[in-house]
């Protein structure tokens, strides 16, 4: 270690600095300065690029636009299928699976082979894939592609090995589901009506056999028509032409009579004794007019009619509703006996199903439950209780309740923090629901050995923050904090303004710190607030301190162009239109007077607050001389030192949350002071004071849409937008100079043409770039991650300059400080580090990054005596301290000299509101705070790691030498970077705006892994993209889910070991004995044999035209499965052969026996001939 100093000592006298201080380093990626060798650091890196692998572990939240519901009543697994072509697989608690199909095609219908570990899926591009369940990660064993017709329907009976395929054609094919290859067996259409019927029935859209044989096949065609194929004899027994079209049918359990649901509304009920009309027809939500018509009806999509053997049947139908009632929510509606039951849901029903133990069609049903498939829903309704409650839903299905906003990844916690977060969470639960056991509870799941405590943090647009625990890959939410609480409400007198307030989203969470040891936690808002909450398990009657801070940039400070150069090249994230004035907190002041006024009015009075996080300080930025405070780009806190520092586009504050006082509140210019690296030219100010507002730095957090088309954070917006929709806004956004995509700016820093001109003033783009006038409002919508969509630039024509075009379109320009010079603060960071190169001993430093790549150094004064720290000010003195890098600043990290990472110190937590105990009194207990540190321990310095859009670097502090630098990226650029824990050591993890996953090892920032692994495609996964410790990452991959992943090889190997497993080996339930009279005169459904009349040697094979096999991967296990079945086949095959060995020599020793009595034969006759040869005729 003495070397490393002496090398470090010699490094700082030789190594030359640039004009602003920072020490000039070579640019090769991953290399040190001239002056110093990696051998010479005594470092020891153990990660290697085999330690990584990147794979996706678990998916959250409810699937995407979904499509389809499936249920295996013996299993007890359920399957949900969504348009982007996603299968979601759900069990008991634990058991999660999610599937996809490469060809993102939407599912139509789902089949489940019942307990046989597969399933059948039907998708929008006509293919029908098989999938192997009976393995942790299902995988397509076969696919079948119809080339001439499209699916509309498809079923499978219960043990069989033929599927019925309806199409739009009105023809049903049958599929072999153990060789995915057509039968030659096929009803055609005008087969099945009548050759006087002139008109095409339309598409397939019911097939069903019949309970009481099951050679008979009920089709259901679109106009209304029903027909009774007979299989065996190939003909119709009957037909049935209805006046309205069919939407679904239903059998009773004895196969006498089936239910159909129609357009119109009805409900009609058919006798197979007589088909000529059916003998019931209801109106079930029509009600008879005063001239005797029934009103106009909404149409039931579905219905299912269940028998019980204990009551009434229930008949459970979706829609039905007259159209006189506007305005009423979709309804199920639960028919049983004479009771009718209405449940009105939040959301459009999708599609549902009545859960039956019984997988025979033949038996009574008795139903148990039902299942509800919502747009943004899934709910369970329990039918063994009158009242119909719903169950619990273990599953973490409201993860959207409202737009996420961001995101915070927490593992290895105190294992402390999860049970208190539930304890204090469980109260708050509703009670309403069923008492009994989560009725889908198939598959096996068990806590993997290695496992730690992890949570989830998410931040919504209706200020909300929930907990999640996320331990061994499950997800349960533990608490939800209200952050709109703390402010007042809007007045009812004040017109307009509270449906305006609520439509712009004030309370919007757009940043999350939390310190699990301390357990403080700080949100930052859309209406530039900032607010501290601390944990107590005790009730409390508090008032919320306020502190507004004025932080606004000075014109002459921003260097912009003058007034004959019009509008500049960058959008204004923050508003492109006059928009109507938010409310004021105060008064309805208008803006060209409203200063020293925050967005919001926080409550004055003493609040009584339940036992989790109360709100203890707010800290608001202010208005100023009429122009609205900027957003909040970056913030810290540490509990040990009492600290909390904000910064936006215009300057840095830092505020003691002990005392309640404002430290330091300075223009970003300002903290240089002479050390300034850049020569900052000010010209004259505009006469328009609000444009500067125009040059306002934003991150990544503040995407705005623009104008009239701006995307709606409502609900109603959020399953609206597909992922790849195209915005109808291109022809705004198609300058190849313009620095926004969609309208909306795609850099943390605003940055000016390349080209230095102005645009041409009247242009389609001059209107739309308007500085923001006295009419604009401080806020835009709070742009929730999960609404945002990117739609690349017109302007690039090729395919891989569209997939690139993202990051090129944030130029290099962000180093011409000619053009522009207002800069932002990008992040912030409190360590134990060294604020001088002559400083000796480490001290509390603040390390402040900005969006020009500029790092300042402020060190601070903390009195280390209890006593004194809550009455003595602290001292904070910006020195001047400047290091350089390419592009914003994203993160800082700091490791020891022997590669360790230092961890922040923090202060133990304490519950505030407990009593005190005269013998015991409460201190404030720090760790890892030094100030006394001995000079041996503290004197070897440390390393400190700064990550920016472009470049990583690696100093040595205190002589602020440059050690490693390494350009991370030329064409794109970082949208977030973490130093995090990976196989106890660490490394570097980037996330790039092309896609790419990178990780550097520490602190060489040798290049371990880069991996293309996700596409940018909408700003959703920008804003919640988040690295954690134990190699692991989550995203918000649509508006509704959260997928984590893994960059870990070990995790990758440990995987299939804490995935559930979705198949589990259960016997086949026996099939009720009918009893003699039945069986005879019901019919007998066993003597029906589908491989007879659907075999090849039977029907023949199918045009090869009509549809494509396409064999599956299956995955290892479906191929050792397959491998296995190789084996059968050669084994089978070798027996055949002795066999035929075994007749061959037995042929053999029959023609030898043969031979042998023909030469007897012969030899006798011959001996005979020889006898009878000399006799003449009368000797005889």
């Amino acid at each position: 270690m003495k070397k490393f100093r002496k090398v470090l000592d010699g490094l700082t006298t030789s190594s030359p600095v640039n004009q602003g201080g920072s020490p000039v380093c070579g640019s090769a990626a991953g290399t040190p300065s001239t002056a110093l060798t990696p051998r010479e650091l005594e470092i020891q890196e153990t990660l290697m690029s085999e330690h990584f692998q990147i794979c996706k572990t678990v998916r959250h939240g409810f699937p995407y636009q979904p499509t389809a519901l499936a249920f295996d009543p013996v299993q007890k697994i359920l399957a949900i299928g969504t348009r982007s072509g996603g299968v979601r697989l759900l069990g008991r608690p634990g058991v999660d699976c999610h599937c996809q199909h490469e060809s993102g095609a939407a599912v139509l219908q789902l089949q489940f082979l019942i307990n046989e570990g597969a399933l059948v899926t039907a998708c929008a591009d006509d293919t029908l894939h098989l999938w192997n369940l009976r393995q942790r990660r299902p995988a397509i064993l076969h696919s079948l592609k119809f080339n001439r017709e499209r699916i509309t329907f498809c079923h499978l009976p219960f043990q069989s090995k033929w599927l019925y395929v309806g199409t739009e054609r009105g023809n049903t094919h049958i599929v072999n589901i153990e060789s995915f290859v057509l039968s030659g067996y096929v009803i055609m259409w005008n087969k099945a009506i009548e050759l006087s019927t002139k008109t095409h029935p339309g598409p397939v859209v019911h097939l069903s056999d019949s309970p009481k044989d099951e050679g008979k096949l009920l089709i259901g065609f679109e106009s209304g028509t029903i027909v009774m194929w007979d299989l065996r004899a190939k003909r119709a027994d009957f037909r049935i032409y209805y006046d309205e079209a069919i939407h679904s049918v239903s059998w009773h359990h004895e196969g006498r009579q089936f239910m159909c649901s129609h357009s119109d509304g009805s409900l009609s009920m058919w006798n197979l004794r007589n088909t000529a009309k059916p003998f019931q027809v209801t109106f079930p939500h029509g009600k008879t007019q005063r001239d005797g018509r029934k009103e106009s009806c909404k149409p039931i999509l579905k219905v299912e009619y269940k028998t019980s053997r204990n009551s009434d049947a229930f008949i459970v139908f979706s829609g039905g509703l007259s159209y006189d009632k506007a305005g009423r929510r979709p309804t199920l509606t639960i028919m049983h006996g004479k009771a009718i039951t209405v449940l009105e849901m939040d959301y459009p029903i999708v599609d549902f199903l009545v859960l039956c133990d019984t997988p025979y069609l033949n038996e009574v049903q008795e139903p148990y439950a039902v299942a509800v498939l919502l747009e943004k829903d899934f709910v369970v309704v329990d039918l063994s209780q009158s009242n119909f409650p719903i169950f619990e839903n273990p599953y973490p299905m409201d993860i959207h309740e409202s737009p996420v906003t961001c995101t915070a990844y927490f593992a290895d916690c105190p294992p402390d923090i999860i049970p208190v977060l539930y304890s204090i969470g469980a109260k708050h639960k509703k009670t309403s629901y069923s008492h009994k056991e989560w009725p889908l509870r198939g598959g096996t799941w068990t806590v993997g050995s290695q496992t730690y405590p992890e949570i989830i943090i998410t931040g919504h647009a209706d200020g909300s923050i929930k907990f999640w625990d996320a331990t061994a890959i499950t997800l349960q939410m533990l608490y939800k904090l209200k952050t709109s609480k703390v402010f007042e409400k809007p007045k009812s007198g004040d017109v307009g303004r509270s449906a305006e307030l609520v439509e712009e989203d004030p309370y919007a969470i757009q940043m999350i710190n939390w310190c699990p040891q301390s357990r403080i936690f700080c949100v930052v808002g859309i209406s530039a607030h900032v607010i501290l909450y601390r944990f107590s398990k005790h009730d409390a009657n508090t008032t919320i301190t306020s502190l507004e801070v004025r932080l606004q940039c000075e014109m002459e400070d921003v260097i912009s162009p003058s007034d004959t150069e019009n509008t500049p090249c960058f959008s204004d994230p923050s508003g492109l239109s006059p928009q109507p004035q938010p409310p004021s907190p105060r008064s309805n002041t208008p803006d060209s007077v409203r200063d020293s006024i925050p967005c919001l009015k926080v409550k004055d009075r003493t609040i009584r607050m339940p036992p989790g996080y109360q709100a203890e300080l707010v800290v608001q930025l202010l208005w100023v001389d009429g122009e609205p405070p900027q957003q909040i780009t970056s913030l810290d806190l540490n509990s040990a030192y009492g600290l909390l520092a904000l910064g936006n586009c215009n300057g840095l504050a830092v505020v003691d949350y002990l005392q309640k006082t404002i430290l330091l509140c300075m223009n970003t210019l300002e903290l240089y002071g002479s050390a300034d690296p850049f020569q900052r030219l000010t010209r004259s100010p505009r006469k328009n004071r609000q444009s500067t507002s125009d040059f306002c730095m934003r991150g990544l957090s503040n995407f705005y849409s623009d104008s009239k088309k701006r995307i709606r954070t409502s609900y109603q917006s959020l399953t609206e937008l597909s992922d790849n929709q195209v915005s109808l806004d291109l022809e705004r956004s198609k300058s190849p100079t313009s620095d926004h995509v969609n309208g909306h700016c795609t850099s943390p820093t605003s940055q000016p043409c390349p080209t230095g001109r102005a645009r041409v003033p009247g242009g389609t783009e001059g209107p739309r770039l308007a500085r923001r006038g006295p009419g604009r409002p401080p806020f835009r919508k709070a742009q929730s991650a999960a609404c945002m969509e990117v739609s690349l630039p017109v302007s690039s024509l090729t395919e891989e300059s569209r997939e690139n075009s993202f990051s090129r379109s944030r130029s290099s320009s962000v180093s011409s400080i000619d053009r522009e010079t207002k800069e932002a603060v990008t992040t912030l960071q409190f360590a134990e580090s060294y604020g001088r190169k002559s400083d000796t001993l480490p001290t509390p430093c603040l390390w402040v990054g900005t969006s020009l790549g500029l790092v300042l150094i402020i060190p601070m004064s903390i009195p280390t005596d209890e006593q004194e720290r809550q009455e003595d000010p602290v001292t904070v003195a910006p020195t001047g301290t400047v290091l350089m890098l390419k592009s914003s600043v994203l993160r800082f990290a700091f490791l020891d000299c022997g590669g360790a990472l230092i961890n922040s110190p923090y202060e133990v937590w304490r519950d505030q509101h407990v009593p005190d105990v005269p013998d015991r009194p409460r201190k404030r207990k720090l760790v890892n705070f030094s100030p006394s540190s001995s000079q041996e321990a503290s004197g070897d310095g440390h390393l400190a790691v700064v990550c920016s859009e472009r470049q990583a670097k690696v100093f040595f502090m205190p002589s602020q030498a440059c050690l490693y630098v390494h350009n991370i990226t030329e064409s794109s650029f970082v949208l977030r970077a973490d130093v995090v824990s990976v196989c106890n050591s660490v490394c570097l993890a980037c996330f790039c705006a092309n896609g790419h996953i990178m990780t550097l090892s520490l602190p060489s920032l040798r290049p371990l892994l880069d991996v293309n692994y996700l596409p940018l495609t909408d700003m959703r996964i920008a804003r919640t993209f988040c690295f954690t410790n134990g190699g692991q990452a989550l995203y918000l991959c649509s508006p509704t889910e959260m997928q984590r992943i893994t960059y870990s090889q070990e995790m990758c190997d440990n995987l299939q070991e804490m995935l559930g497993e979705l198949f589990t080996p259960i016997e086949t339930p026996e099939a009720q004995n009918r009893g003699f009279l039945k069986g005879f005169f019901g019919g007998n459904t066993q003597n029906f044999d589908r491989e007879e009349l659907f075999g090849e040697a039977a029907a023949g094979k199918a045009s090869r035209s009509l549809a494509q096999h396409i064999p599956g991967q299956g995955g290892l296990e479906g191929m050792k499965a397959a491998a296995g079945g190789v084996v059968g086949e050669l084994a089978r095959a070798r027996i055949a052969l002795d066999e035929r060995g075994q007749r061959l020599g037995e042929l053999e020793e029959r023609t030898a026996l043969m031979m042998s009595s023909a030469d007897t034969f012969s030899k006798h006759a011959h001996e005979l001939m020889l006898k009878c040869k000399d006799k003449k005729w009368y000797q005889f």
